[in-house]
């Protein structure tokens, strides 16, 4: 086949986001108005000679969808599902000594209405080869349980599966060592067992570690369990295996308990896409979604609606994040006419073990999710298919217990008809049913719930119900990070417009996140500070000005349009509203020196002290205290016009390596190095070194500028570059310009 004119990419790699955006590709506003489509790969490897006489497969971490993979030729099979990981034996189609084949994968993402957000189209996650001698430790063969803890041991329980592809029975021992970050050791076992031919088995045992150190959010210590095949004096083969010790349980009386102490889940759903790079799994991109919100008090995720990327799960234990791990949006009935409800009657039980059995070592994981707002919630077919699914995941792994996110029924049917599916369940999550804790709980007295699902705007009420409530083990906010899709369902718009759920084009982001899809905190997310006590505040957010005779109405996603700005040129003598974001008690206001008075904030107050004032620009300063204590203050100034750019590097060096990127900050700043709010002009962008521009963007949901390319635009003053390495070592030079600024440039040192 002539592939001449075909382009070298690397991966992982989605072409969605790299295609223009129109109000007429088939996605719509659900899809971010992105294209989708066919796309075919091919590669020719020549593998190693030492491979020869060992089992070759290929892995994919996930292809968004309908993967049909070719080897040499011959059809491997097709993998439906976008979001599960999976694997095919080369070995048969290798048809030299030289090792050399060649793999193609054809994706069809070209059914539309299929998805509801945006997916990507794509190779958009790693692929590996393996190659495994004829007796080998299986493909996620390897389970790590700590279910025995105390302050002076831990009994590790291991479980390994062994394969045997030759055509004798084989006597093998299997050593497994325990080791800390350090490489120290920390405990050994070794057992000795027949592998039948063709055939495999599982063997077993447990492991005391002293003084073992606990994983947990504030201290996420991993340890390493080195699994070794052996047969006589040789070395067959090695696994290594991240594991961390800790214990949690939840109950009715307690929540959630981890390591023997209650602890609020403050949580928050996060959808795969790394905002601008689509859906394309970088590593780097995967750690900063944990990073950021980590840095923004958050404790857990929920995975929303499917398994994510391994290197995310890999950030969450690195850095500390519990996790809800989620299998399915739909089930056997269809929320769109071509999503999973085709396949889950074949496919679900290969998806779910998929899920469990690539992610059942993660520490961070605390839940399997078996679905999300299942059209069959209410029916009993719907708890006939939870039961099915709950039991299966327990067989897989009975570490975890199983939860699925359950909605109010659209059709009007009494809540009570969700209980036999409810049932199915160790904990039950609840998708904006705040209203019914209480009623629930006096009818079901051992049930445990989580808000699988809170709107942003009735964040403090939620989070309350998890302070008053026991039962109730913790809060997951619909979203923590902003993301592509779900055009605008967290929009702003005047009462008597009737836009319905979604604005339509342009928007294409769902500006619904705590975190914008830039990284920066929304000012929902700083409200929320205040209550999770991450902040004090106060924090000064100013209403832009309403055309007369018009009420701002906002979606029940959606948090008013209020903005840390004090710069409203032409406005002058018109009436703001200001609201004042504060954790103690009273607020102060001045403007330009003058008093406002004060009004009660804190928490008797809901955390919010407001004023209306006549916008003079100058200086709006905001004091908070609490009697005793000392006063804090924050202000805002009115800028000038901006005059230069501004660029910030988050971390410098990185690695000369693809799967790590450099996020740089442009910010447009006046005279005296402010932010200017109201900058919007174009920037061009510039690249030397060995490095490529991987993604532009700004946090404007209706941004039309493409996210691939070197020009953007800033949106209140700001806008991003992400800078990814060609892995090689050296300086990059990044050149920001736009007119009327000065421009500006940053070094990053890549691999030096």
């Amino acid at each position: 086949y002539d592939d001449g004119e075909w382009r070298q990419l690397d991966l992982p790699h989605d072409w969605s986001i790299e295609l223009p955006r129109s109000p007429d590709n088939p996605s719509g506003d659900q899809g971010g108005f992105f294209a989708d489509g066919i796309g075919w790969y091919r590669k020719t490897l020549c593998l190693p000679r030492d491979w020869s006489g060992k089992r070759i497969a290929v892995e994919f971490e996930g292809v968004y969808r309908n993967a049909e993979v070719w080897c040499n030729g011959h059809r491997l099979g097709l993998h439906p599902y976008g979001y599960t990981s999976f694997l095919f034996d080369l070995t048969p189609l290798i048809e030299n000594e030289n090792g050399e084949i060649l793999l193609a994968v054809r994706v069809d993402n070209s059914t539309h209405r299929h998805t509801r957000w945006y997916s990507g189209s794509g190779i958009y996650r790693h692929v590996r080869l393996l190659a495994m001698p004829p007796v080998h430790i299986a493909h996620w063969g390897t389970a790590v349980c700590t279910p025995d803890v105390d302050a002076t041991s831990a009994s590790v329980h291991v479980h390994t599966q062994i394969d045997n592809d030759t055509d004798d029975d084989m006597q093998v021992s299997v050593r497994w060592n325990i080791v800390d970050a350090a490489g120290s050791p920390h405990g050994w076992s070794t057992v000795s067992a027949t592998v039948p031919r063709r055939a495999g088995i599982e063997v077993e045992t447990r492991i005391e570690v002293a003084a073992p150190a606990l994983w947990s959010p504030e201290t996420p210590v991993l340890y390493r369990l080195d699994t070794e095949l052996g047969h006589g004096d040789d070395i067959l083969d090695t696994t290594a295996t991240p594991f961390g010790i800790r214990t949690f349980r939840f109950s009715a009386d307690d929540g959630f308990v981890l390591n023997g102490r209650p602890l609020a889940l403050r949580g928050g759903c996060v959808h795969h896409d790394c905002g601008p790079l689509g859906a394309a799994s970088i590593d780097r991109a995967e750690e900063r979604k944990v990073e950021c919100l980590k840095a923004s008090g958050f404790n857990a995720i929920r995975c929303a609606h499917n398994p994510p990327a391994p290197a995310f799960l890999d950030a969450c234990d690195r850095l500390g994040m519990l996790v809800i791990d989620e299998a399915f949006d739909v089930w056997r009935a269809a929320k769109l006419p071509h999503d999973y409800h085709r396949h889950f009657d074949d496919c679900w039980e290969r998806d779910l073990t998929s899920m469990v059995r690539r992610d059942r070592n993660h520490p961070s994981i605390i839940l399997w999710s078996i679905g999300n707002e299942l059209v069959e919630r209410g029916l009993p077919e719907g708890a006939e298919i939870a039961r099915k699914l709950a039991d299966f995941t327990r067989r897989l792994d009975p570490t975890r217990p199983v939860t699925a996110g359950i909605c109010d029924l659209w059709d009007g049917s009494d809540w009570s008809s969700t209980d036999a599916l409810m049932d199915a369940l160790d904990v039950c999550g609840y998708n904006y049913r705040l209203e019914v804790y209480e009623k629930d709980h006096e009818r079901h007295p051992q049930r445990v719930v989580i808000a699988t699902e809170s709107f942003p705007r009735h964040s403090l009420a939620y989070w309350r119900a998890v302070e008053r409530l026991p039962y109730v083990a913790g809060d997951f906010v619909w979203t923590s990070l902003d993301y592509l899709g779900e055009a605008g369902i967290g929009h702003t718009f005047f009462e008597g417009d009737n836009p319905g759920q979604l604005p339509g084009w342009p928007w294409n982001q769902a500006n619904c996140g705590d975190i914008d899809l830039c990284g920066k905190k929304r000012p929902q997310s700083l409200y929320r500070d205040l209550f999770w006590g991450v902040s004090k505040g106060p924090f000064i957010m100013v209403h832009p000005p309403c055309p007369a005779g018009k009420t701002v109405a906002v979606s029940p996603w959606g948090w008013h349009d209020v903005q840390p700005c004090w710069t409203w040129p032409g406005r002058e003598g018109e009436l703001f509203d200001v609201e004042v974001y504060a954790a103690d008690h009273t607020v102060e206001l001045f403007l330009n020196g003058r008093s406002l008075g004060r009004q009660k904030a804190g928490p008797e107050a809901d955390y919010r002290a407001t004023f209306r004032l006549p916008y003079d620009p100058g200086e709006l300063r905001a004091v908070a205290w609490t009697d005793p204590g000392d006063p804090v203050e924050t202000m805002l100034h009115t800028t000038g016009d901006p005059v230069r750019i501004e660029l910030t590097v988050d971390r410098d060096p990185i690695q000369a390596e693809r799967n790590d990127l450099a996020y740089i900050d442009i910010t447009a700043v006046d005279a005296e190095g402010r932010c200017v709010p109201n900058a919007d002009q174009p920037v061009l962008l510039s690249l030397s070194g060995p490095a490529c521009i991987a993604a532009v963007a700004n946090a404007d949901p209706r941004n039309q500028e493409a996210y691939r390319g070197h020009r953007t635009r800033f949106w209140r003053g700001r806008c991003l570059a992400i800078v990814q390495p060609i892995g090689e070592a050296g300086i990059v030079e990044l050149q920001a310009r736009a007119d009327h600024l000065e421009a500006a440039r940053i070094r990053i040192h890549i691999g030096i």
